[in-house]
């Protein structure tokens, strides 16, 4: 599968090295319109925040040289330094972003707090990337933080918040960009009042979400082209001034002139620098989309265009208003040559529209690894390419994000404001990104703590300078990304807790291994022909809600496989590894468990073909038990606990134990096998696939090879397998409804009774029932108090 780049997402990153310097030049290429749109657009806007307020009063061209200064310092501290020397190097298999440093801390110290994580998953190929993780001497810091609960999960709540607030970018990105990019007509001779400008700015960002199910990918072509004749323009424009209006601007790059700015400004230029750092918003799209791309095509496109660029055009706007002070409100567009005017105008619109577009599918991935730790509520996950790994659509998110940011746009209708609020949340994620590198310095790269405090007491004295001035514009627009991390914070983390409980009532409940036994093969109930599929999130042990069935109603299938379908910390699990087979009881009762697992940025699809790879995998297992005489000799000792990789390379390879051939779509049961079916109810299904032809599925037919070397036993085995197969599939998933303990708290009443009940209720059921035929489904209601 490729991915958004063309590229494979299982690569090593560094296989992308400068031996391969034209795919990479490709890919810097293509990185212009999905990682740098948000960046390259911020021009639009800094001089006019930053010179507000107070600062008003400082307007000369001391003040404006140093305004400068502090932009040059800032994008070469914490872009160029921080970023493409320093976070590129902390991939994850070539994954970059917060949940990308999170993975890796999970992996290489014991801070993870996924309920149903097992010794198997240690052994996937993706989870022993980087530095060995057995080197035997773990510090004293990295024990205590593993043997204390509150503080993993102090450590989950910071990588959350800092979701939140990449969140809060996609509301507040399209906003500021557009309301920025259609202030231009105000410079014009005709100005549109006020409320036609901003009903102009809500026409388009109500089209931009409303293109979002299309997928970037339609139009992905457009979007280099656009950022780089953009970024051609605004270099353009940049030497212009330089030459027409003041060439001695150049000389502002010394960090003299911060200490001039200062000694001038006061504590105003202080409460200024929320102004400044709008100039490094979108840097984190650097890190954050790097899966997309390779570290060396992102370094390669910074260095050597955007950040010349961006240099040269605040350098050229800097010129301008130190011979034009009354233009500051609109720095950029009055700085711009009257012949070009138009040109420049509709490119920056365009622009600002493709920077808005890629913050809002980075939202969405955001939303998807969320998910995948157990964080955000199920919600439908639209896969708008075959072919580009990476590009997703989720309509309920996708109308969020549009009500909330028309609410923004609307309600403030200054990007003044707008960016406050924007420039506090960029930082924060900045801030917590330092933190997380930090971490990963002593626990991944296994450098010294020295080097590590080095590393986060230097960037966050400079981040920590501008978060505070950021934080005093809190009553002035800067609480709007406060308020929307609080709420998606309490979403998530009722969903997080509410999610455990629920696990630990199973684990708890889990039916007992030795009343199974006790039971016989026959369970002591009717053992009917066909299959039965129960899903359960517990990696290990029977589900209650087995026990709850056959309670009820005593009759199950004559093969059971209990399917847990589960995430990993993990940016990606190989085809080869997905599937984790085991035996739950001796081999009379025909009873397996199979393991799905799927990393955080995997795309689950469902082809159809589940049942296909199930039967393969488990023949697979039962010819490997089979051939492990040491497994047969302690079987007896231990049936719930071992398993096996079983690789599931290709349908046109299938288990070697079982030949396949397609067959006609209809009922192929022969007269030899019994169906658990009676004529009554083949006759029903016949009907319901004639009346919903779309949830009729490629069948298949299975054989056991002719073998003179098979046991007998095995080949019984398979023979059972095979038949049961033939006589039908069936879903069995548990309807569970969560209640508190009525001597709970009045708090947990609250979060599991009314939040996490309500969540529930409203999100989407889990994936691998969406593309269940209603007629093979059973649904086990069960409450459960925790």
């Amino acid at each position: 599968m490729a991915t958004e780049s063309g590229v494979s997402p299982h690569r090593n990153p560094s296989q992308l090295s400068w031996a391969n310097l034209p795919r990479n030049l490709i890919l810097a290429y293509q990185s212009f319109g999905v990682v740098y749109g948000d960046l390259s657009t911020s021009p639009l806007y800094v001089y006019s925040s930053t010179f507000i307020g107070k600062l008003q009063k400082h307007k000369n061209e001391e003040a404006v040289f140093g305004a400068f200064s502090l932009i040059f310092w800032t994008l070469t501290l914490i872009p160029l330094l921080k970023y493409v020397l320093v976070l590129l190097s902390a991939d994850d298999s070539g994954e970059g972003g917060t949940f990308a440093l999170y993975s890796l801390l999970c992996r290489h110290a014991k801070f993870s707090l996924l309920p149903n994580q097992q010794a198997a998953d240690e052994e996937l190929s993706a989870y022993k990337y980087g530095p060995s993780m057995d080197s035997g001497n773990s510090s004293p810091f990295k024990i205590f933080l593993e043997k204390h609960k509150r503080l993993r999960t102090v450590l989950l709540v910071v990588v959350l918040f800092g979701a939140s607030m990449v969140i809060g970018d996609g509301v507040l990105t399209p906003a500021i960009s557009v309301l920025s990019s259609m202030s231009g007509l105000q410079a014009t001779e005709n100005k549109l009042t006020d409320g036609e400008l901003l009903l102009l700015a809500c026409v388009i960002l109500v089209g931009l979400f409303a293109l979002q199910h299309c997928g970037t990918h339609r139009v992905a072509f457009m979007f280099a082209p656009i950022v780089i004749i953009w970024l051609v323009s605004i270099l353009s424009i940049g030497l212009y001034n330089i030459i027409h209006w003041n060439p001695r601007i150049i000389g502002a790059i010394s960090p003299l002139y911060i200490i001039k700015f200062f000694r001038i400004t006061g504590q105003d230029g202080w409460i200024s620098l929320g102004g400044i750092l709008l100039s490094v918003t979108g840097t984190e799209a650097m890190f954050a989309d790097l899966g997309h791309f390779s570290a060396l095509s992102i370094r390669l496109a910074f260095a050597v265009v955007i950040y010349p660029c961006l240099v040269v055009q605040y350098m050229g706007q800097a010129a301008f208003l130190s011979k034009n002070l009354g233009s500051i409100p609109n720095s950029f567009y009055d700085s711009i040559p009257d012949p070009v005017f138009w040109p420049v105008f509709v490119i920056a619109t365009l622009a600002a529209i493709v920077g808005s577009q890629a913050v809002i599918t980075a939202t969405f991935s955001i939303i998807k690894q969320c998910h995948a730790l157990g964080c955000f509520p199920r919600v439908k996950i639209v896969h708008t390419s075959k072919h580009m790994y990476g590009q997703i659509y989720i309509p309920e998110i996708n109308w969020i994000l549009m009500i909330l940011t028309l609410a923004i746009a609307i309600g403030f209708q200054d990007t003044t404001l707008i960016g406050n609020a924007y420039g506090l949340a960029c930082m924060t994620v900045m801030f917590i990104t330092t933190f997380l590198m930090a971490l990963v310095i002593v626990f991944v790269w296994q450098k010294s703590c020295l080097l590590a405090a080095l590393f986060l007491g230097t960037f966050w004295l400079v981040e920590g300078v501008y978060l505070s001035a950021a934080f005093m514009k809190v009553p002035q627009g800067g609480w709007v990304p406060l308020v929307l991390a609080f709420i998606f914070m309490i979403v998530m983390y009722v969903w997080h807790y509410g999610t455990c409980r629920k696990y630990n009532f199973d684990l708890h409940n889990k039916v007992s291994l030795k009343w199974l036994l006790g039971l016989g093969p026959s369970l002591g109930i009717v053992r009917v022909p066909g299959i039965g599929l129960i899903y359960s999130e517990l990696a290990t042990g029977v589900p209650a809600i087995f026990s709850h069935f056959v309670t009820n109603l005593p009759a199950f299938h004559n093969v059971l496989a209990f399917v847990c379908v589960k995430s990993v910390p993990v940016p990606h699990v190989s085809p080869e590894e997905r599937f984790l087979i085991g035996r739950v009881c001796p081999k009379p009762y025909r009873m397996y468990r199979c393991i799905v697992r799927y990393g955080y940025k995997d795309i689950q699809r469902d082809d159809g073909d589940f049942e296909n790879q199930l039967i393969q995998s488990i023949a697979e297992f039962i010819q490997m038990e089979a051939g492990d005489q040491q497994a047969s000799a302690s079987e007896s000792q231990s049936y719930d606990g071992r398993m096996a990789v079983i690789s599931m390379q290709n349908d046109c390879h299938p288990s070697p134990v079982l030949s396949v051939s397609e067959v006609e779509d209809f009922d192929f049961a022969e007269p030899t096998i019994q169906s658990s079916k009676s004529i009554t109810l083949q006759s029903l299904r016949s009907m319901y696939e004639d009346e919903y032809p779309q949830v009729r599925r490629r069948r298949v037919r299975f054989q056991v090879m002719p073998s003179s070397g098979m046991d007998p036993s095995v080949r019984e085995e398979l023979t059972d397998l095979i038949r049961a197969k033939e006589a039908g599939v069936a879903y069995v998933m548990g309807h569970s409804y969560v209640k508190a303990r009525k001597s709970s708290s009045f708090l947990k009443k609250l979060a599991v009774d009314i939040g996490y009940s309500f969540l529930r209720k409203n999100c989407r059921g889990p994936a691998v029932a969406l593309n269940i035929p209603h007629i093979s489904l059973i649904e086990v209601g069960m409450i459960y108090y925790v």
